[in-house]
């Protein structure tokens, strides 16, 4: 087991390995003064875990437990889903004492993450989270929302968790195109920050070692966030093909998956570096040939217009800029100010690249 620490304005741990579920009643005693339990989770986890993780409960000594179900999907991220959310704590008589639970991926644990933050006016939650993309994103870092008709996440609060545990065991149940999903966030990180997490991926493809991987990357998320906790500065790098992720996410109304839209926004993304040669080629057919041997996509058939009209909604869009993050070389990204009436152009140039990788 691997603890990381997270020292924000309000620190907590971050525990990964092997069978945490399990000690999930005791570590949860261990950080809140909580008599109830509020578990919120998804139709697909909820089967998975809920025996496990009622018998941890009951056997830290809580005999209050109730648990909130919604359907699983991007859909369910809504401000429907959490107003029943909060209605259901309401009528549970749920106090500022009491403790949620978020057992799920990324829309349950930002979800939670919302209604904790909210629910009057803000009580403790914990993330469990069981798909790779949460483990290794969305849990950690305080960045809590749901989407609205105009875009994904736009509403939301910056609110940290009392506790994170990340059972790699959960991995284990993931059909693999939800792992495969996760992978694209995983190689974010490579890109981003670490020459040797990339070539840990290059060598290893999907037998990576998962404990290892999975707490490097949230390390290199703890640095940034306890640095720039509320997304003013170096934090808007780890959106690295997010802006135009969210908008392909958007355009499929949502049949593009997060990690799917991920992975063509970081190809595009670097597309637009080779292009302008902000990258070497070489990196930029590293970048494409490690998405490709992951079984992640790499280019979109939506045009120009439509993902230009899509990055418009980014929650990091300032006035008559857009922030891009743009990858320079393996390990290292910039943060690029973008006028918006430049932005349609660097879009098609992205769109229109092309490179032959002598290694295909």
């Amino acid at each position: 087991m691997r603890k990381i620490e997270v020292n924000t304005a309000h620190p907590y741990n971050v525990f990964v390995g092997k069978g945490l579920l399990s000690e999930l009643g005791l570590k949860t005693k261990s950080v809140t003064s909580a008599n109830k339990i509020a578990i919120i989770s998804d139709s697909n986890v909820w089967p998975l875990y809920k025996e496990t993780v009622l018998t941890s409960f009951q056997a830290a000594g809580y005999s209050a437990i109730i648990s909130y179900i919604f359907p699983a999907g991007e859909q369910s991220k809504n401000g429907s889903t959490y107003l029943d959310v909060l209605e259901f704590l309401a009528k549970n008589q749920i106090t500022r004492t009491d403790c949620l639970v978020a057992l799920g991926g990324g829309v349950v644990g930002d979800l939670t993450g919302f209604a904790a933050a909210t629910f009057l006016r803000g009580i403790d939650y914990i993330q469990v989270p069981t798909s790779l993309l949460a483990c290794v994103d969305s849990s950690v870092g305080g960045k809590t929302a749901i989407d609205l008709k105009a875009g994904k996440n736009l509403a939301g609060a910056f609110y940290q968790p009392k506790l994170v545990v990340c059972d790699t065991d959960t991995l284990s149940t993931l059909p693999d195109s939800v792992f495969v999903d996760g992978c694209a966030e995983v190689i974010k990180y490579g890109i981003l920050y670490d020459p040797e997490l990339f070539a840990h991926l290059e060598s290893h493809l999907l037998d990576f070692d998962q404990e290892w991987v999975v707490a490097r990357c949230i390390q290199l998320k703890r640095d940034v966030v306890i640095n720039d906790e509320f997304d003013r500065g170096e934090r808007q790098k780890l959106n690295l093909g997010h802006t135009l992720g969210h908008s392909i996410e958007k355009a499929s109304q949502f049949s593009i998956t997060h990690g799917q839209g991920v992975s063509i926004g970081i190809a595009l993304i670097s597309a637009i570096a080779a292009s302008k040669s902000i990258c070497a080629p070489d990196t930029y057919c590293r970048i494409i040939r490690l998405l490709d041997s992951f079984g992640l996509p790499t280019s979109t058939k939506l045009s120009s217009d439509i993902l230009f009209s899509g990055a418009l909604s980014d929650k990091k869009r300032s006035a008559d800029q857009v922030n891009l993050i743009i990858p320079t070389q393996i390990g290292e990204c910039i943060i690029k100010p973008t006028p918006v009436d430049q932005l349609l152009s660097d879009i098609e140039a992205g769109l229109s690249y092309e490179y032959t990788n002598p290694a295909k």
